[in-house]
């Protein structure tokens, strides 16, 4: 990386004022010292460099086609770049640090996973200064960019933030009072979409009464019934032309299902 920006910087195109801010999109890393290193790098040329993008894709995954038992893709044997909600963690990750350690001149870009408004907000919380939507489009398309920002918009109106300045950069360090917090915000939604799925249900459940009940249920009842009150006044003893207490209970069986 040190050897491509000498080289670019000394272009006559960044010789004195430059004629157009630099950017560089960065690979994800994930060891501290590698973050140094590269934002050390970068530092260096802060006068010519306007932003880092964080990340680029993950090298060398494998995607299979299971019905086929290939590979996903054809090209280089299906070795791929990783992106989209799978690297969303190591992206906040990178623009969380990178932000961290770069110069306050050089804008960080968080690219990866983005493809909702609170995934564009958990970004600008780790200090990005805008956001990158490539995987969203591909598969979505262009209408993604105003869904997520409206998305977006909906939740600083919720947290009660005018603009993006407001919470840039201001992640807050773990606390017990921020996962009780938490917790509760987490059973609150879970208990709101319960009631959304399950309330369709418990009125058809209502307004059906008794005869959602399954007719065998009520059959077992009477039958039961039938049984105690033929003990209790011994309807069954004494009987020789037949068992009058089983006939007592068969009627009361095909009453309940319509039988004559």
């Amino acid at each position: 990386m040190e050897d491509v920006m000498n080289r670019v910087s000394s272009l006559s195109c960044f010789q004195g004022k430059p004629l157009f801010p630099l950017g560089v999109k960065l690979p994800p890393y994930f060891d501290r010292p590698h973050f140094q290193t590269a934002a050390a790098i970068l530092n260096k040329h802060k006068r010519i460099l306007g932003y880092a993008a964080s990340v680029n894709t993950i090298g060398n995954a494998l995607a299979v086609d299971f019905h086929a038992e290939m590979p996903s893709i054809r090209a280089k044997g299906g070795f791929a770049g990783l992106s989209g909600p799978a690297i969303k963690y190591t992206a906040l990750a990178n623009v969380r640090q990178m932000r961290e350690l770069l110069d306050e001149d050089i804008d960080v870009v968080g690219a990866g996973g983005i493809r909702s408004g609170r995934d564009a907000f958990e970004m600008i919380l780790c200090g990005a200064t805008a956001v990158q939507v490539g995987t969203c489009h591909w598969t979505e398309g262009p209408g993604c960019f105003d869904r997520i920002c409206d998305e977006l918009r909906a939740i600083m109106e919720t947290k009660g933030y005018r603009s993006p300045d407001d919470f840039r950069g201001k992640l807050k360090e773990w606390s017990k009072e921020g996962a009780a917090k938490s917790r509760e915000a987490r059973t609150a939604e879970r208990k709101k979409k319960a009631g959304e799925s399950g309330g369709g249900a418990v009125v058809a459940a209502k307004e059906g009464g008794d005869a959602a009940r399954p007719s065998w249920v009520v059959a077992v009842l009477l039958a039961i019934i039938a049984i105690l009150l033929a003990d209790k006044f011994q309807v069954v003893c004494g009987v020789s032309d037949g068992d009058r207490g089983q006939s007592f209970v068969d009627e009361a069986f095909a009453s309940s299902n319509g039988y004559q």
